[in-house]
C-alpha cells in the first residue's frame, strides 16, 4: 500500500494543478508561469543528481565496477531515448505555433497535452526505478528516499497541471474537459512507474544503468523544454530564480528524507 501511495503522489500533484482551472478566471500571469516552469526544471535537475545519478554511482561501486561507467552510459541512453520520442510524437509547446514530431492533423490542444505527457514519462520512470531499488534492498535506496522523490515530482507537477489546463480553457474548451486533459497528461506517470518496477525487479545487475537512464531523460526535458520556455520574452531572470528555488527545495527534500 505504501508503494502504491508513493506512485500516485506525483499524479495527485498534476490533478490538483489541473483543478486550478475551476478556481482561476484568467490565464496564469506570464511572470508566474516563468517562475513555475523554472521551478519545475530546478526540481527535475536536483532529482536527477541526488535521487538518480549519485545512487547509480554508489551502486556501481558496490557491484565492484567503475563508478562512472554505468551512470555515463545510462545517462546518454536516456537523452537519446527522449530525443527519439521528441522526434516522433506530435506535440506543441507553450507559446509556440509550429508543432514538433511527425506531421499530423491533431488539434493544438491535443498536441499541447501530448507535449506534457511526453516529459511525464521520464518522471514516472524515475519514481518507479527508485521504488524498485528500495524494494530490492541492499541498494542504498530507502523508501523514505523514494517518497521524497515522489513528493518533489508532485510539487513540480502542480504548476504543470495548471499551466496546461488554463491555456486549454482559453482556447474555448470547457473547464471540465480542460481539467480532464490536464489530469490525463499525468496518468502516464504511475503507469510508466509500474512498468519500470516490473522490469527492474528482474534485472537487478543493470539497475545503475536504469537509474542514470531516468536521469538523462529528465535532464533532456529540462534543457529542451522547461528552461527555454521559462526564458522566453522579457524578465527571463524570473525563470532563473524559479530554477534555483526548485533545485534547492528538491536537494533539501532528498537529503533530509533520503
Amino acid at each position: 500500500m505504501q508503494i502504491l501511495i508513493g506512485l500516485l503522489i506525483p499524479f495527485l500533484g498534476t490533478t490538483l494543478g489541473s483543478a486550478m482551472v475551476f478556481l482561476l478566471k484568467n490565464n496564469i500571469n506570464k511572470s508566474v508561469e516563468k517562475l513555475l516552469l523554472g521551478f519545475a526544471g530546478g526540481v527535475m535537475m536536483a532529482a536527477s543528481v541526488w535521487s538518480l545519478l549519485i545512487p547509480s554511482m554508489e551502486m556501481s561501486e558496490q557491484q565492484g565496477k567503475i563508478a562512472w561507467f554505468a551512470p555515463a552510459i545510462g545517462f546518454l541512453l536516456g537523452i537519446i531515448f527522449l530525443l527519439v520520442l521528441d522526434s516522433i510524437i506530435p506535440h506543441i509547446h507553450l507559446d509556440k505555433k509550429k508543432p514538433e514530431g511527425v506531421k499530423t492533423k491533431l488539434k493544438n490542444a491535443t498536441m499541447l497535452v501530448l507535449a506534457v505527457t511526453l516529459h511525464n514519462i521520464p518522471e514516472g520512470m524515475a519514481v518507479g526505478v527508485i521504488f524498485a531499488g528500495a524494494l530490492i534492498g541492499n541498494t542504498g535506496i530507502t523508501i523514505a528516499g523514494a517518497i521524497s522523490l515522489a513528493i518533489g515530482i508532485a510539487i513540480q507537477n502542480f504548476p504543470e497541471g495548471a499551466i496546461i489546463s488554463m491555456p486549454l480553457k482559453s482556447e474555448g474548451i470547457s473547464k471540465t474537459r480542460a481539467f480532464l486533459y490536464g489530469t490525463l497528461s499525468g496518468i502516464v506517470e504511475p503507469i510508466s512507474a509500474l512498468i519500470t518496477i516490473a522490469i527492474t525487479e528482474s534485472i537487478v545487475p543493470i539497475l545503475p544503468y536504469i537509474l542514470a537512464f531516468s536521469a538523462g531523460a529528465m535532464v533532456y526535458v529540462v534543457i529542451e523544454e522547461l528552461i527555454p520556455e521559462s526564458q522566453i520574452g522579457e524578465h527571463s531572470n524570473i525563470g532563473t530564480v524559479g530554477v534555483a528555488l526548485g533545485f534547492v527545495i528538491m536537494m533539501i527534500l532528498d537529503t533530509a528524507l533520503g
